[in-house]
């Protein structure tokens, strides 16, 4: 059966993940699909609808890809998938950097159509207003700081943060801004490793690693990188804990070559011309069982 989504009892929530700073660490990983959702939903704390939906799942070159409407449509599967999980989806670039009232109805937009428990947006001290404004507004925010995808092109590429003094300073004073503002954790991304411990250690509220420390609250990975799925590049952060990339491409084969040699279909993918289970039971069937195609 599919989680129950509808009840919010269920769900840990933003609060719940406030307060385990420096305690067991936050377990989360990225998804935008249903069934992704489905099985990642027991082991982690934190599903991330993140904007890294446009490249992953659309192709697009960068996170700019991502669209309001992208990112509502995968963070309603994702609850549809999940019933345990805090689930945050990510505003995506031109959603918020304009006025805290732009940031604020489009928050409100996206937890108003996927009900996930709180947004994430990019930047530090440049958008701690619209920060503030959102959680005024009774949503709660997670942070990111350190180097942020979707700010690569006026970044001149991905380049880690914090190996210059004035890079680390103002890595400083993005994460005191953050908090101050209200935000409830923050991602801390390709950032050298001993400034993220120390960021870690400076800030009251979780931080989550990707491409930065050990020491962070929690850890955060694209799961399609996580799974050995993505087929581009893979940053060096990632480690592979499968290689689904070789279990699809063997079954892809092997499939291709049993439908060239016509022994797929064979007799027991093939439907009669009357289900036996129809004629045993009179053509009714009893509830619970499978029909057909599968499906209960």
């Amino acid at each position: 059966m599919a989680p129950d989504a509808s009840d919010p009892e269920l769900r840990i929530s933003a609060g719940a993940i406030r307060l385990r700073k420096g305690r067991v660490p936050v377990v989360c990983l990225t998804a935008y699909t249903y069934p992704v959702a489905r099985l990642l939903d027991g082991h982690v704390d934190l599903l991330l609808v993140g904007d890294s939906v446009a490249m992953v799942l659309h192709g697009h070159k960068t996170t700019l890809g991502a669209s309001l409407e992208m990112m509502i449509a995968h963070g309603q599967a994702v609850i549809r998938g999940s019933a345990r999980a805090c689930v945050v989806v990510d505003m995506p670039a031109g959603s918020y950097e304009a006025t805290p009232r732009q940031a604020v109805a489009s928050a409100r937009r996206i937890v108003g159509e996927t009900g996930c428990q709180a947004v994430k947006l990019e930047g530090g001290v440049t958008v701690a207003p619209q920060i503030a404004a959102i959680v005024a507004a009774g949503i709660p925010v997670m942070g990111h700081i350190g180097l942020q995808p979707q700010s690569v092109e006026s970044d001149g590429g991905y380049k880690i943060k914090g190996r210059t003094e004035e890079n680390v300073a103002a890595l400083y004073r993005d994460a005191e801004a953050v908090e101050k503002a209200g935000a409830f954790s923050v991602v801390i991304e390709g950032t050298v490793e001993t400034v993220a411990a120390d960021l870690t250690r400076h800030i009251s509220i979780p931080t989550i690693g990707i491409g930065a420390s050990g020491d962070c609250d929690g850890q955060i990975l694209v799961v399609d990188d996580m799974v050995g799925l993505t087929v581009d590049r893979v940053p060096k952060f990632v480690k592979q804990y499968a290689d689904l990339r070789s279990v699809i491409s063997q079954a892809a084969a092997s499939y291709a070559a049993e439908v060239r040699s016509r022994t797929f279909p064979g007799p027991g993918h093939v439907f009669s011309a009357a289900a036996d289970k129809d004629k045993e039971r009179g053509g009714q069937r009893m509830s619970g069982d499978k029909n057909e195609w599968g499906q209960r």
